[in-house]
């Protein structure tokens, strides 16, 4: 009971480590990546945050899948290397002792994997897709940011505002440039701001300002200067997207039953199930000679879990292919995976049972 109790302990902390460590680096690559599209435009400002907390939802189940096999990898290597092992081997405790204290441990996170894999994650990807699509489906000065160039969605014009006032209704320092009739438009306003007429159309309303009109390299220009200016906004509807398998509920899937419907199934089964193999395989794994190399083991097991992942992705699209059938591509690559498992527990106990015999 002692050991168990200090390896649940143990794991818990490494748990909380890894997985603070992990989220940090999904959560500044996400970052990075909405902010480069808030400052191109492609998004405001304000949609950074609910992309990001719907987008990391999608990547739980992979950061608590690696987390729990890199917990319990870097726990019980620690203990090899400190020579625990070899006191509670020299007790009587065999390297089977480790199975289920570490299934204790680990079945609660299989269970969140599974919630998340098959519930909440479906629908996060699916708030963000429809989120994406809302922000599509803006009026040209509606996705326009402060300091940046924006065209509108037919090329047709190019907007630019310095800053938003007044709760950002009021937008100052306004530049507009157009091409109409072959003719170059460029106005410029000190503010405006956008109203709605009864029947529906969206205006911006340019206050003091000036328009300038002409040929493009021609001196021909008309300048005008104006207190009040209604630029008519054209309204945009956005295409509606093709609905991914990945954003589909479980039970859509089910009743789907095509081939895409069938591969995202397979990885969804799939992420609970490595998870739990992914933490059994780190007990035989952990294994660390203290008068060896000691990341040889780390660098065994980074190559496992690669291999592991890549072999459920080539599963799914073949299933998505239709070269194999969805029982084959759902069990096949676990069913390897749980062989090796038993072999590497095999060649482990064998060699205790030998350095057993030499001590005697």
């Amino acid at each position: 009971m002692i050991f168990k109790r200090a390896l649940l302990r143990e794991l818990t902390g490494a748990s909380i480590t890894v997985f603070s460590t992990l989220l940090a680096i999904v959560v500044t690559i996400l970052v990075v990546r909405f902010l480069g599209e808030a400052a191109s435009g492609s998004i405001t400002s304000g949609a950074v945050v609910p992309l990001l907390g719907f987008n990391l939802v999608g990547y739980l189940p992979v950061l608590l899948s690696l987390t729990l096999f890199i917990a319990v990898l870097l726990t019980l290597t620690r203990s090899y290397r400190d020579n625990e092992m070899i006191v509670w081997f020299s007790s009587g405790t065999s390297l089977t002792a480790w199975i289920r204290p570490v299934m204790f441990f680990s079945l609660p996170v299989v269970l969140a994997i599974t919630l998340l894999s098959f519930v909440l994650a479906p629908w996060a990807l699916d708030r963000s897709a429809e989120y994406r699509r809302q922000l599509d489906s803006r009026d040209d000065v509606a996705s326009v940011s402060p300091g940046t160039f924006k065209e509108s969605k037919q090329a047709e014009r190019v907007y630019f505002v310095e800053n938003f006032a007044q709760g950002q209704k009021t937008v100052n320092n306004v530049f507009i440039q157009s091409v109409q009739n072959g003719k170059l438009g460029v106005m410029v306003a000190q503010q405006g701001h956008q109203e709605i007429a009864p029947n529906g159309d969206k205006f911006l309303i340019l206050h003091n300002g000036r328009r300038y009109e002409g040929e493009a390299g021609t001196p021909d220009f008309r300048i005008l200067e104006f207190e009040t200016y209604a630029v008519r906004v054209e309204a945009f509807e956005a295409k509606g997207a093709d609905i991914s398998p990945k954003s589909m509920s479980t039970l859509a899937l089910l009743r789907d039953r095509t081939p895409p419907a069938m591969g995202e199934l397979l990885w969804r089964f799939g992420l609970p199930v490595s998870a739990l193999v992914l933490a059994l395989l780190a007990i035989p794994l952990s294994f660390v000679n203290p008068r060896a190399g000691r990341s040889l083991n780390l660098i065994l097991a980074v190559l496992i879990y690669m291999v592991y992942s890549n072999l459920v992705s080539i599963a799914q699209a073949w299933v998505i292919q239709e070269k194999i059938s969805f029982s084959v591509g759902l069990w096949a690559v676990h069913a390897a995976m749980i062989v090796m498992l038993l072999l590497l527990f095999k060649r482990r106990l064998s060699l205790y049972s030998v350095f057993s015999l030499r001590r005697r």
